[in-house]
Parts: C-alpha cells; sequence; structure tokens
C-alpha cells in the first residue's frame, strides 16, 4: 500500500500571512525612534538603529512565532536547534528562510515597505538577498512607504477612539445601532438671516402654549424655533514633535508613542476632515518641516530644545493657510535650551531655565497670539518649573495646557482636537 503524507506548503503559508496583522504586531519595530547621531557625552550612536533587512526578517520571525502561524516542525528547529534529523534540519531551514524572504517581498510588492541598497537606490522586490545571505541582508535597508505608516496609524486611531469609550465625540463608525439621528443642540426661536431647519415640536409647543390647544392652530411668527447645529470649522493644524535627546532619554522612549500619536492625528485629518490641513515642524536644535508621510522613519537628534524656532517656522507655516481656525500643537518633554542668534548661530544652554532662551521663546509665543494661533501643549514631564513654564506658554496665548505621560498622550490629544473642531451657532 502507497502512503502519502501531507505537510504545510511553505508557500502557501507566506500567502496566508494576513500582512495588515503582521504590520500591527510590528508596529512598536517599524516605529523604534532609535537616536540618530552622536550623543553629548562623545560616544557613537548608532545613526541607523535596527533597519536592515536581516533585523526585519528576525522581527516577522518574532511575530510568526507568537501568533502560532509556523510548522511544528519549524518550531521545533527553532526551539531546539533540530529537528532530530539532520537532513530534515536543512530542509526546514530553507523553508523558513524562504517564507520569511516571501512574506518581505508581499510587504514591498503591497507598498507598505520600500527596501534600498547601500547607495539609497530602492531594490525591487525580485531582487532581494534571499535565503540565507545574511551578510547581504545586512546592506539592505527598509523604511515605511505612505502607506505602511497611514496603515499604522489607522490603527493606532482606532486603538485611541477605543480608549475614549463609546460615548466619545466624532463622526466615527461604531458597531452601535440608532433608530435615528439626533441633533444635541437646543432650539432657539427664529430670527431673520437664521436657516431654515425648523423644529416642529418646539414650534406647536409654543403655539399650544400661547393660545391654547383648538383647531385651527394659530401660528405666530414668535412661535418659529429652529434646531440650533454644530458648525464644523475648518483647520491649519501645525504638529511640533519634540525630538531633542531627552525624548529618550532617562531609560523611557517618549519619542516613540509620541510618533503613534501623530500618526493618529495626520490619518484622523486626512480621512475625517479632508478640508483641514495638517503640517508636521521637528525641533530639536533648530526646526524643520517634514512631510507627515515621512513621520514614521523620524528618530531622535540632535540634542537641544529650541522651542522658539520651531513656533517660529509653525507660525510662518500658518501665515500661508487659509483656514478659518489655526493651531498648533505642541508635544515636548523638555525645558527650552536653545535659541537662534541672529547671527544663525545657535546657543545652548541645558543647565536650568535659561533668561534669554525663555524670553526669546515667550516673544515667539507673543507672535503667536498676535498671529491669532493658538497654541495646545502637551507636556510629557511633570517637574515644576517645566509646569510653570508651560502654564506661562498657556498665559500669553489662551491656549491649553495638558500635562500627559506616553500612555496617556493619544487620548488626550485626539479628545482636545474632536472637541476644538465644533463650536454652537444659531
Amino acid at each position: 500500500m502507497r502512503y502519502t503524507t501531507y505537510t504545510k506548503y511553505v508557500a502557501g503559508l507566506a500567502e496566508q500571512v494576513n500582512l495588515q496583522a503582521l504590520l500591527d504586531q510590528l508596529g512598536d519595530f517599524l516605529l523604534e525612534s532609535g537616536f540618530a547621531g552622536t550623543p553629548w557625552w562623545g560616544e557613537p550612536g548608532d545613526d541607523e538603529g535596527e533597519r536592515s533587512l536581516d533585523d526585519l526578517r528576525n522581527a516577522i520571525l518574532k511575530a510568526l512565532i507568537e501568533s502560532g502561524q509556523l510548522t511544528p516542525d519549524m518550531l521545533k528547529l527553532l526551539k531546539d536547534g533540530t529537528t532530530g534529523d539532520a537532513e530534515k534540519d536543512k530542509e526546514v531551514q530553507e523553508e523558513l528562510a524562504t517564507l520569511l524572504d516571501r512574506i518581505v517581498q508581499r510587504l514591498a510588492e503591497e507598498g507598505y515597505l520600500n527596501l534600498s541598497n547601500e547607495a539609497g537606490q530602492t531594490i525591487p522586490p525580485d531582487q532581494l538577498p534571499g535565503g540565507e545571505a545574511r551578510a547581504a541582508a545586512r546592506t539592505v535597508k527598509f523604511d515605511l512607504k505612505e502607506k505602511g505608516a497611514d496603515f499604522l496609524g489607522y490603527r493606532t486611531l482606532r486603538a485611541l477612539l477605543g480608549a475614549l469609550g463609546r460615548s466619545a465625540i466624532g463622526a466615527h463608525e461604531t458597531p452601535h445601532l440608532a433608530t435615528s439621528v439626533e441633533s444635541e443642540s437646543a432650539s432657539k426661536v427664529y430670527e431673520f438671516g437664521d436657516v431654515m431647519n425648523l423644529d416642529a415640536a418646539a414650534t406647536l409647543t409654543s403655539a399650544i402654549a400661547r393660545h391654547g390647544l383648538k383647531m385651527p392652530l394659530e401660528l405666530d411668527y414668535a412661535d418659529l424655533h429652529v434646531t440650533q447645529a454644530d458648525y464644523r470649522s475648518s483647520a491649519a493644524t501645525v504638529l511640533m514633535l519634540d525630538c531633542s535627546h531627552s525624548m529618550v532619554l532617562y531609560g523611557e522612549d517618549r519619542f516613540t508613542p509620541a510618533k503613534k500619536v501623530a500618526l493618529a492625528l495626520t490619518h484622523l485629518i486626512r480621512h475625517q476632515f479632508p478640508g483641514d490641513v495638517i503640517k508636521v515642524v521637528l525641533f530639536h536644535d533648530t526646526a524643520e518641516e517634514i512631510p507627515p508621510g515621512a513621520l514614521a522613519s523620524v528618530k531622535v537628534g540632535p540634542y537641544h530644545t529650541n522651542t522658539a524656532a520651531g513656533l517660529q517656522l509653525a507660525r510662518r507655516i500658518l501665515a500661508g493657510q487659509r483656514q478659518e481656525m489655526k493651531q498648533i500643537v505642541m508635544i515636548t518633554d523638555g525645558k527650552p535650551s536653545a535659541m537662534t542668534l541672529p547671527d544663525g548661530r545657535v546657543y545652548v544652554n541645558s543647565g536650568g531655565l535659561d533668561p534669554s532662551i525663555l524670553k526669546a521663546t515667550y516673544a515667539e509665543v507673543s507672535a503667536c497670539r498676535r498671529s491669532n494661533i493658538m497654541i495646545n501643549t502637551f507636556m510629557l514631564a511633570r517637574d515644576p518649573y517645566l509646569v510653570e513654564f508651560v502654564k506661562q506658554v498657556s498665559r500669553i496665548c489662551r491656549g491649553k495646557a495638558y500635562f500627559a505621560s506616553p500612555m496617556t498622550l493619544g487620548q488626550f490629544l485626539l479628545m482636545d482636537f474632536l472637541k476644538g473642531k465644533t463650536r454652537r451657532v444659531g
């Protein structure tokens, strides 16, 4: 009698992997901030971090193990170092390498990742160094493409909105059903110029109260009531993200959560509020504008916090926008420790709140106030002198200050943004 043994087809296994679920598992790895450049104490930093093809394969392998998507033979080989059969070991090893290569290839083919060589040239997915060519794999770098960053922003946004609770305001789909669309706004007596959004119940109630219940019902001009509505304003937002050294100092990575929140906010604005504008400014020793799509690959560095330069650049960007509401959302964890001098040089002082630096920073805050730009500050630290600094910024520009942790930053920021999108009009 002839027997046939069936095993999992590796190529089929690679095709069955849900890439979006995998990206969700890899989120923290893909958004790791690292530290760009050489630290102030003089030791060389890691400019690239874990961004090689070899590192990506290892991260994918870890995700597949955690999600239980490997064959028993693969798991045994990884756990014990052998399946008990030398020939089979080699076969399973090759299958595992092929599986990882195919998953990376799919991620590149479907537009989530960009792969490049040492010269920065894009490598086509079908030309990746495969198998166990680990030395070559270490020279291949990867970056999230806009599609990949947008997806991670979407997943972060979903998680944050879920944390806000069922009753949170917004125009987002929920699994909860309602029998009608109800207005949360109250009625008001009709005035000339109002939109004739008639509140029939309030109008009839007013007429009955005035003339009694009789037919025909007498209806006067004064009985007319209209429903007030929430007016959705358009906004131009500059997200100022602190990427100074302190964001990864003191044994805590504050920058990666901040990046996640920034990705979520940009996704929300692009997809739910298409009339809005979102710009991103990084501030460190100086300040620079980056495309929102480049957020995922941003790392920490340089070293100091030039808040004044960031505000100046943000104000310049907003001056060219026509939206009725202009605002700056600033995420930071440290005190201003740098300022740009008139001759272009950067003056730094990390030893405390330098009066000259504070003066330059407050001057920029005042300039924003004169330009009708709101500044909402999200502070990831609670040092007393920093609290006082943020309070002073809020007093000058009449903005808001939130003192959050990396865990609560997203909830604070999204709630503030969503609440600021509407105002009551008659």
